[in-house]
């Protein structure tokens, strides 16, 4: 029957599920970067309050937050298709719907996903920012965007990043759920090494352990980003 838990089995697993970190960190990334670009045209919606794309975003965040993860990808992953198919009839057009890589999807959804939360925070930050800065920047003839770009936005991403990072975090670990659509990532790759000898518990906590070496890899890196970032913060970027 053999034992009843291997350390060895963990050990040896631990290789041979790290071999699909790279497409793990890959969707993590590229989601974060869509996330935050995309989240930052929605608090910027908001911020300013256009009347149609702030009710859109109102509409699309509340949407993010209150519908799982899961299902989300699962409405990207048959939606697109779909959407392409009638595109394909209705225009012409000859979109080639089986030749989508799944990790495509993850990055759609968990990049939306991402934009919700990460709109949230970027907006909160702009507004944090004291209004009699600005104030002073047009008394300077600045226009709007000019301040936006030379005050509002250098101070608002100080206190941004903290939660943005903790955002980042999180988004490496929704990652697990990618294996739902495919998509062969670490967690897709310890179920097929547990599948071949039934030995699931060993897998599963090797695969914990590398997603938790990550996670402390990234808050030390982030940690020196924050401090960097407050160290070159400059009274002289403020309108005073």
């Amino acid at each position: 029957m053999g034992k009843i838990f291997s350390v060895e089995f963990l050990i040896q697993s631990i290789p041979q599920i790290a071999v699909y970190l790279p497409i793990t960190l890959l969707i993590t990334i590229a989601s974060c970067v869509a996330g935050l670009i995309v989240g930052f045209f929605i608090a910027l919606a908001r911020y300013f309050e256009v009347r149609v794309l702030k009710t859109v975003a109102k509409v699309y965040i509340s949407f993010i937050r209150g519908t799982p993860t899961m299902v989300q990808l699962v409405l990207v992953y048959y939606g697109i298709p779909i959407l392409l198919r009638v595109m394909n009839e209705a225009w012409g057009t000859s979109f080639d719907i089986n030749g989508i890589h799944p990790v495509v999807f993850a990055i759609i959804t968990l990049g939306l996903n991402a934009a919700a939360y990460m709109s949230e925070i970027i907006r909160s930050a702009l507004m944090s920012v004291d209004e009699g800065q600005v104030e002073a920047c047009y008394s300077l003839n600045m226009t709007k965007w000019q301040a936006l770009i030379s005050v509002v936005i250098p101070q608002a991403f100080v206190v941004a990043l903290p939660s943005l990072g903790n955002n980042f975090i999180s988004l490496l670990k929704e990652t697990s759920l990618v294996f739902n659509i495919a998509v062969v990532d670490i967690m897709a790759q310890a179920r097929i090494v547990g599948a071949r000898s039934y030995r699931y518990f060993e897998v599963y906590i090797a695969v914990s352990l590398i997603y938790w070496v990550c996670c402390m890899l990234l808050e030390r890196l982030l940690a020196k980003i924050e401090t960097y970032v407050r160290r070159k913060e400059s009274p002289a970027n403020k309108c005073q």
